[in-house]
């Protein structure tokens, strides 16, 4: 609310505008009107502020890569958005590139631990070759339930369920399974730190979807849930082993209500700004809602926010209404199962989209 002065020419402009006056209006006769709209208005100026501003790495020994990274992220946030491909080795990034004509700016990949020996060299050794051919490197963990051994099978450990006492001996100190848990996350460290000796910088997602009923790290909200697993990694990882050139990308998915495949409101399983550099989601099934972008909006309160998976790409107009996110990444052969070449290429022909070789972050 407040106060303006109007000519009487201005009222029909205003009246379509949603501004309710009193009756008599005269030339510069000072009225009291109500914006219908003002909180709309609100909302798109502390968007705009908060975009402008930028937060430090959490990890205050971020590496200088990682610091550089988050700094581009903050520069182009509200602007330009990253395109970008998960999994299949580079093949996924031909296919981008054949229809497109463009190859992605972020490659991502998975310490899913489906082999024998895991894949976790070969993810290593593509990283480092893929960051010195400009991409951004994205990685995320398919982690096994601790009380299984490898090879996890996807559903019959990623997806299976553990129970409300495994969860707690996971996560309490010096039980079996939080041993089995330290060992499981210390090999993964061991590949991060190949990283970090190659001076490369990770969007680091674990623990991703955990909104989710899907993974057994899902659907446990609060303190003592996986806000509590997100600690103890993260703590893992930065204090003792010393992994400085992670950004932490919490990465959720859309809230939805199917049933048997739910996906909950993203606050409760939010471990907080200090163990957090992007805040992401996940969304399938053109299910970009407004009302959950404006949910992560206000709970990453100007943190950088990404679309970490996509299946079917955000139309022009998604993009338009929904600025802050700073990257997408298409998961695997969605690019051309579940797209169009004309919604590939709406997409990649944005001015506002960064393909390989647009831009140097670094």
């Amino acid at each position: 609310m407040g106060y303006l002065s109007f000519k009487k020419q201005d009222v029909y402009c205003a009246k379509n505008k949603g501004l309710a006056f009193t009756e008599n209006i005269g030339i510069n006769h000072t009225v009291y009107f109500i914006r219908i709209n003002a909180l709309l208005a609100l909302l798109v100026f502390l968007s705009i502020n908060l975009s402008a501003q930028s937060f430090a790495p959490v990890n205050k020994n971020a590496t200088p890569e990682a610091k550089n990274l988050l700094k581009y992220l903050y520069s182009i946030s509200g602007k330009s958005i990253l395109s970008g491909e998960h999994g299949g080795g580079n093949r996924f990034l031909d296919s981008t590139k054949s229809i497109s004509g463009k190859y992605p700016a972020v490659w991502g990949s998975d310490f899913i631990w489906s082999g024998a020996d895991g894949g976790g060299q070969k993810v290593v050794n593509e990283a480092i070759a893929n960051y010195k051919k400009g991409y951004i490197i994205a990685l995320m963990y398919h982690q096994g339930r601790p009380m299984d051994n490898p090879p996890y099978g996807f559903k019959e450990s990623v997806q299976a369920k553990v129970t409300d006492e495994e969860w707690t001996q996971i996560t309490t100190p010096n039980t079996e399974l939080n041993k089995k848990w330290l060992a499981q996350v210390d090999t993964i460290a061991h590949y991060l730190k190949e990283l970090q000796d190659a001076h490369v910088p990770v969007l680091w997602r674990p623990y991703h979807e955990m909104n989710g009923v899907w993974f057994w790290w899902g659907n446990r909200p609060g303190k003592n849930g996986v806000q509590k697993l997100w600690t103890m990694m993260y703590d893992r990882f930065v204090n003792y082993h010393h992994l400085n050139n992670l950004l932490w990308v919490w990465g959720a998915n859309g809230p939805r209500d199917i049933p048997q495949d739910e996906a909950y409101s993203y606050k409760g399983f939010y471990p907080g700004a200090k163990y957090v550099d992007v805040l992401g989601t996940d969304i399938y099934h053109s299910d970009y809602e407004q009302k959950d972008y404006n949910e992560l909006l206000e709970l990453a309160n100007g943190k950088v926010m990404a679309l970490t998976e996509v299946g079917e790409l955000p139309k022009p107009e998604i993009l338009a209404a929904q600025p802050r996110w700073a990257w997408f990444m298409v998961w695997t052969d969605f690019i051309w199962k579940y797209n169009t070449r004309a919604q590939v290429n709406a997409i990649y022909s944005r001015p506002e989209t960064i393909s390989l070789g647009d831009q140097k972050w670094y």
